[in-house]
């Protein structure tokens, strides 16, 4: 029996997370990567710099236009793909290239007690103007090795703008 809409009440209640992605947007012209300053008003790590992501939504799912069926199974592939571009075009106004490479993962628990499993890819910038989101994002910069030293931001980070680079080199 196949599905009629997404719902909650046959989850178990031990097993629901927030699912979040983060993208690593390098630019290959300059070896420098995008780093994002969280809004002041944001309920994790405010005024910090991270990358580009968000959530995966229920909109994310419309079972009444799935990428196939299988057997009865709605199957959503490439829905991790579609968020990071959506998110790193929302958030910066940039379009990535196709290609995403995987960089690692963390579970976390937020500060107002939500559990959430985060995954980090990069992908190389294909086009684009820097937009930052208005009330989400406050600033901005590209930076490589050594400046990314220099900012204040989510542990990990710094760590991960290198081994992104070191990626691409």
């Amino acid at each position: 029996m196949k599905a009629s809409e997404i719902s909650t009440e046959h989850a178990k209640k031990n097993k629901l997370f927030y699912f979040v992605a983060n993208l690593i947007v390098y630019r290959e012209e300059d070896k420098r990567c995008l780093i994002l300053k969280r809004g002041d008003d944001e309920k994790v790590h405010p005024g910090k710099y991270c990358f580009s992501g968000g959530k995966l939504e229920w909109e994310d799912f419309d079972i009444s236009n799935p990428t196939r069926m299988n057997g009865n199974v709605y199957d959503f592939e490439g829905a991790l793909e579609d968020l990071l571009r959506r998110e790193t075009f929302e958030e910066s106004g940039l379009q990535v290239e196709d290609d995403f490479y995987y960089i690692n993962s963390t579970g976390f628990v937020r500060p107002d007690g939500i559990p959430v499993m985060m995954q980090k890819f990069t992908a190389k910038y294909k086009e684009g103007e820097i937009k930052i989101e208005e009330g989400a994002i406050a600033g901005y910069a590209w930076v490589n090795k050594e400046e990314v030293m220099t900012y204040n931001c989510i542990d990990g980070i710094k760590e991960e703008v290198i081994q992104t680079i070191e990626l691409f080199e």
